[in-house]
């Protein structure tokens, strides 16, 4: 028996077993990054078959789940786990960390990538775009769930959440917005500049960083700041920098150095 809508995180259910709106808009990410990157690949000169990209995103999808899961136990909750390690395995419950994605990520594409000839700085270039579009899927996921939203305003586009005082920011909208805008601008540079292998993946890094770190300031904080003896910054805030201080190397070292030069 499948019943549809039964509650707002779920989807619908099949015979009892829940499928969660999360679950769905991973898969939706997945199927629209396996279609994407095989037109992607010609602006950097790569001819991957389907069952080569097949191995790649299969390996990122795996990177994104454990990558994801262990980010947030370690990241946020490593007391709690501690104590109760069986719930790192309840996905289920909730959890994930973007920046464990990205990690996740990165050391699986270096494993699957081993023994390929394809050069990981263009096959880096190229997911970054369906990455994006699929970290806005995810962010709506967090407005479908009512959850990760912002600090109270009177701003005429605050919105209300069933069981906390005031409107607040829809920073789930503002993500969504940043993680689009993003998509959008990593595509045309994937397109306009093809001679310079790992700059579009660099530019995704910076343009995360710095839009990802100023959102921060509109979020509820679920955890306690950090003092950096110079600022207080959130947990996110704090992750989010050696993405950016990465992106920027990153950017410099394929604009500037023989290496990033040339399509290998």
């Amino acid at each position: 028996m499948i019943t549809f809508f039964p509650s707002r995180t779920v989807a619908l259910t099949i015979f009892g077993f829940p499928i969660h709106w999360y679950g769905l808009l991973y898969l939706a990410g997945f199927l629209l990054g396996f279609w994407m990157v095989q037109r992607l690949q010609k602006y950097r000169s790569l001819a991957l078959c389907r069952d080569e990209w097949a191995n790649i995103l299969s390996a990122a999808v795996i990177g994104v789940i454990v990558g994801g899961r262990l980010g947030f136990v370690f990241f946020y909750e490593p007391t709690y786990f501690l104590a109760y390690p069986s719930k790192i395995f309840a996905l289920w419950e909730g959890g994930m960390s973007s920046h464990g994605g990205f990690l996740g990520v990165t050391v699986a594409l270096l494993v699957a990538l081993r023994h390929s000839k394809a050069n990981i700085l263009r096959i880096s270039d190229i997911i970054v775009v369906p990455i994006a579009l699929g970290l806005a899927l995810g962010r709506l996921g967090n407005f479908i769930n009512l959850e990760l939203y912002g600090t109270v305003t009177d701003a005429s586009w605050g919105i209300a959440i069933p069981n906390v005082i005031g409107l607040r920011h829809p920073t789930f909208f503002y993500a969504i917005a940043k993680d689009i805008f993003i998509a959008l601008l990593c595509f045309m540079h994937l397109k306009s500049v093809r001679h310079v292998a790992g700059q579009t993946c660099a530019l995704f890094l910076i343009l995360y960083g710095v839009l990802r770190f100023l959102i921060e300031y509109v979020r509820v904080q679920e955890y306690p700041f950090m003092d950096t003896g110079v600022l207080l910054l959130s947990r996110g805030q704090v992750l989010t920098l050696p993405l950016l201080l990465f992106g920027i190397v990153l950017w410099w070292r394929c604009s500037f150095s023989p290496c990033g030069r040339g399509l290998r």
